[in-house]
């Protein structure tokens, strides 16, 4: 059994009363006592300081083994080590299995189901303010300050994501035809197609962290990354490096393929794709006409590129971590997935 000793520095004081520390002692032993045997090496009387050392002189200490209880996965010091190690703030406590998404959903108070027009419409300015500043940026910028430009302009327009996000969640305004029409213009710089990302969106948050349901995205099975040493290539550099051409992937597979929705949702899904294409008609060749293929790259592309770096990233941190467990629809629950399986992340305020 691994143990520890209950003090393993101890204090041996000759006559003089200067204390001699001894070395650390590492054991591996079972509870108990145990006598440790500290011998003078001195066999004659030699004078020191004014001192003399009796010969043939042993110190004999006693030390207690007190074994160390494994911290319990439940227990709040294991949670605050684990946070401490990942860099979190916190990690909360578990949910009780019989605590239901609607009982989470009972307990929180009015306001935050308030919609606020004040601050929605802020955001927009912000975002379109923000925008319009890093374009100017990149028309007056020498070569060597255009990643700071195209940084800038990158995150801007990731504000258009944030506002389309509200839109699609019904938190915008409380008139359902101006989100959509909301949602669908500020997803246009983006190429994304409103009423696609919507109804993934929906089922995202409907089946969170559950393995293959979940339209997010989920973790590669060891079946898959063992499978071949190419493949184990890719995946460890397409979630590290290059995470953004994934997020372009996933953009490109899951919003322009009509098989992939219900009956339902295809006529939405059709005139959502219907104003992705005429921006791309006509944006993209006036862009063209006055900058030319590198004003292309410069006003739009570099910045749409910034743009999957953060969309990227959000959908890998807010709900990963090396605690929080993907599950198959037989173990899922939703209040769990939704509560425990949520990293909360703080931007900055604007």
């Amino acid at each position: 059994m691994a143990c520890r000793l209950a003090d393993s520095a101890f204090l041996l004081k000759g006559p003089h009363q200067t204390s001699i520390r001894s070395r650390r002692i590492a054991t591996q032993c079972s509870p108990g006592l145990y006598d440790l045997k500290w011998e003078n090496p001195l066999q004659k009387g030699i004078k020191h300081k004014g001192h003399s050392f009796s010969p043939k002189k042993i110190h004999i200490v006693r030390a207690v083994a007190v074994p160390v209880a494994p911290i319990s996965e439940d227990s709040a010091e294991y949670r605050k080590q684990l946070a401490d190690s990942y860099g979190f703030r916190q990690i909360g406590e578990p949910l009780p299995e019989n605590v239901t998404l609607k009982d989470v959903i009972d307990s929180l108070p009015r306001k935050v189901f308030e919609i606020d027009d004040g601050k929605a419409w802020t955001s927009v300015l912000i975002s379109v303010t923000s925008y319009s500043l890093g374009l100017f940026m990149i028309s007056k910028a020498p070569w060597y300050l255009l990643p700071l430009a195209w940084a800038w302009t990158g995150t801007a327009v990731t504000g258009f994501f944030v506002i389309g996000h509200d839109c699609a969640h019904k938190s915008f305004a409380k008139n359902k035809l101006v989100e959509d029409i909301v949602g669908t213009l500020a997803f246009l710089p983006l190429i994304y197609p409103y009423e696609p990302w919507r109804f993934k969106h929906d089922r995202h948050h409907a089946k969170t962290n559950m393995l293959s349901e979940d339209t997010a995205w989920h973790p590669v099975l060891k079946e898959e990354f063992d499978s071949s040493p190419l493949l184990r290539k890719a995946i460890i550099y397409g979630y590290g490096p290059i995470r953004p051409w994934m997020s372009i992937g996933h953009w490109l597979i899951w919003h322009f393929d009509l098989s992939k929705f219900r009956p339902n949702e295809v006529k939405r899904v059709k005139i959502s794709l219907a104003c992705v294409f005429a921006f791309m008609g006509i944006g993209w060749p006036l862009i063209i006409y006055k900058a030319g293929i590198l004003g292309w790259i410069k006003f739009w592309l570099m910045p749409w590129l910034g743009y999957h770096f953060w969309m990227s990233t959000f959908t890998m941190v807010h709900h990963t971590a090396p605690h929080i467990p993907f599950k198959s629809s037989n173990e899922w629950n939703a209040a769990q997935a939704q509560l425990n399986g949520t990293v909360h992340c703080d931007y900055p305020k604007w």
